[in-house]
């Protein structure tokens, strides 16, 4: 056969035409090869993490075990104030439920907790590796649960698991002290919120391996995790002391007709343990959103969201630290503590001084509460005893306002006093650049200015301590749930205010006035008592009051300082001479006694 020269290059043209073509196939191969490999080096680097968690997500089950609260004990370490009790949560894996089984599951899980049946079936059917269908249930509940899974040979998907709920086996008392834990127990006021990081524990888990269509692969592919349960507390509020307290200040306020309730704060002055810290009205710390006003109560439906939230802070609200009260003539203290210790005058100079009804300062008369029938001459004894305001109006202006306000810094009247409780307030002064004659007189005699119980009682305490400040203490021991081991928050102490003398001077004044004195009525049999009573009012033209009486005992070796303050009492004895307060006496006993300023 004869080959042309026109065959040879159409034979020629067809070559190339097919080198051109592989070559074009092999560049398009190697170019997806390039990007096959730029593709996994996309997802090996920079989603391996990703994916990797994604797979084990869907390969697995995952359940948090909750851990037990600390229990929280009182000063003696026997008396429970809050106890985690245990419960069950159920959970269940959709996935594993077998489609014809899932509306009876439903229907059993409403039957027995009493839920919703559309909103139960949609959690049943929903394509997710776990829901959870009820939480903090009793385990009479939950066994009958376990009963029925077995009749109905229901083996996988339905989770039961052990969980706890917080229990306040004494109710009301110290709830405004040890507050309250919210439904996934998380502390949400007092101890508990302070506390939240020692008491909560950490969570354990259940995590459980699944094969490729979500089924269980048994126990050999679980892992778990125990929870580690809180440290347990023991507090400084004393269980007796407490209760006492928390009695009579209920008759007084209800007694006195105390519009705005009352409090009662009592201290050791040697370590500054709160031995007591009532508020009333107090609230159930086993049902905290159950308003306890009656009248509030019944209208509560008309209530907007706001207006119901606003009424729930007040209820829960600590008025001994969280609010602040003109504390009148129990300041009539930390102004005697500061001019025996300048020098400025003594205890029992007699004719010192002279009651005339009144004082002028700055063109300003300002009149002693008993004006009408004035003191005459007194010593500085007499004039705490009769509470006589001229007095103190004249110390505080020989004092001077620079030395006066480094008094109230040291006392703790210008900060917090850092107690371990939320929502702690401070005193409400003047600044002292803007405090002249007529301001610095008020202040001497307790008017004009506020503080808060709190601060109150830990600056009488100071006295109580022969002149040493201590820091208020709430938490006396933490305990580690596991191991036993006991961790001592010791005493703080924060400063000297007064020396020895000046305090033990101030004390004795004290106790003349429970002998002698506007607070004779708080005397009792077999104790060397001291205190103070105060009248005030609370805000200017308001026509409300605040009756109070601080207590010191033992005179002689002070264990306690005890205030008591009613808000607005409009009972027949008013708002001072008849006002009812209490005075608890360490583990001894208590009294209930009237005010005068």
């Amino acid at each position: 056969m004869i080959i042309g020269k026109g065959d040879f290059m159409m034979l020629s043209n067809l070559n190339m035409s097919r080198r051109k073509r592989i070559m074009y196939m092999m560049f398009i191969a190697f170019l997806i090869l390039v990007l096959l490999i730029i593709r996994i080096g996309f997802i090996q680097f920079v989603q391996g993490e990703w994916l990797s968690e994604l797979a084990y997500n869907q390969q697995s089950i995952d359940r948090q075990i909750n851990p037990k609260r600390g229990t929280i004990y009182d000063a003696t370490g026997k008396n429970i104030l809050a106890v985690s009790s245990t419960v069950e949560t159920v959970t269940i894996n959709p996935g594993n439920i077998a489609t014809e089984n899932k509306e009876k599951v439903a229907r059993i899980f409403v039957d027995i907790f009493e839920l919703d049946y559309e909103k139960t079936l949609k959690k049943v059917k929903k394509r997710s590796s776990i829901e959870t269908i009820a939480k903090k249930v009793d385990k009479e509940k939950t066994d009958q649960l376990r009963v029925w899974m077995k009749e109905n040979n229901i083996t996988v998907g339905i989770n039961i698991d052990e969980d706890t709920k917080r229990y306040y086996p004494n109710n009301e008392l110290a709830s405004h002290f040890i507050g309250f834990c919210g439904s996934d127990n998380q502390g949400l006021d007092g101890i508990e919120a302070k506390y939240e990081e020692a008491l909560k524990g950490s969570k354990g888990r259940i995590i459980r391996v699944t094969d490729a269509r979500g089924g269980e692969i048994g126990k050999e592919g679980e892992d778990y995790i125990a929870a580690i349960d809180g440290k347990d507390l023991v507090v400084s509020i004393d269980m007796t002391i407490q209760a006492i307290c928390e009695k009579y200040l209920k008759e007084a306020c209800i007694d006195n007709i105390c519009t705005d309730g009352g409090n009662v704060v009592a201290m050791n002055p040697k370590t500054g343990d709160i031995l007591a810290m009532v508020t009333y009205p107090n609230y159930n710390l086993n049902s905290p959103y159950e308003i306890t006003n009656e009248e509030i109560k019944n209208n509560w439906e008309t209530l907007t969201a706001t207006e119901r939230n606003k009424e729930l802070q007040a209820m829960w609200r600590n008025k001994a630290i969280a609010d602040t009260y003109e504390p009148g003539s129990t300041f009539k203290t930390i102004t005697s503590s500061a001019a025996l210790q300048e020098g400025i005058t003594t205890t029992d100079k007699e004719g010192e001084f002279c009651c005339t009804g009144g004082i002028e300062i700055a063109g300003v008369r300002i009149k002693c509460w008993r004006y009408y029938r004035p003191h005459g001459s007194e010593s500085l004894r007499q004039a705490l005893m009769n509470s006589c305001n001229p007095v103190f109006i004249g110390l505080g202006q020989k004092i001077g306002v620079p030395k006066y306000y480094s008094y109230l810094q040291k006392f703790g009247f210008l900060s917090k006093t850092g107690i371990e409780l939320p929502g702690e307030a401070k005193g409400i002064f003047l600044k002292e650049e803007k405090v002249g004659p007529v301001e610095l007189a008020t202040i001497s005699f307790g008017q004009r200015f506020e503080v808060t119980p709190l601060q109150m009682v830990t600056a009488v305490s100071t006295i109580a301590n022969k002149g040493i400040r201590m820091k208020p203490r709430v938490v006396k021991q933490m305990i580690d749930s596991k191991t036993g081991e006991v961790q001592e928050l010791l005493p703080q102490e924060v400063e000297r205010v007064i020396d020895e003398k000046t305090a033990n001077d101030v004390l004795s004044m004290m106790e003349s006035v429970v002998a002698e004195g506007t607070g004779k009525n708080a005397q009792v049999k077999g104790f060397r008592v001291g205190g103070k009573t105060g009248t005030s009012e609370d805000g200017v033209n308001t026509n409300k009051y605040v009756t109070s009486f601080i207590g010191v005992a033992p005179i002689s070796d002070p264990e306690i300082v005890l205030l008591v303050t009613l808000y607005n009492p409009t009972g027949e004895g008013g708002h001072q001479g008849g006002a009812w307060v209490i005075f608890a006496l360490h583990h001894k006993g208590s009294m209930r006694t009237k005010e005068y300023d």
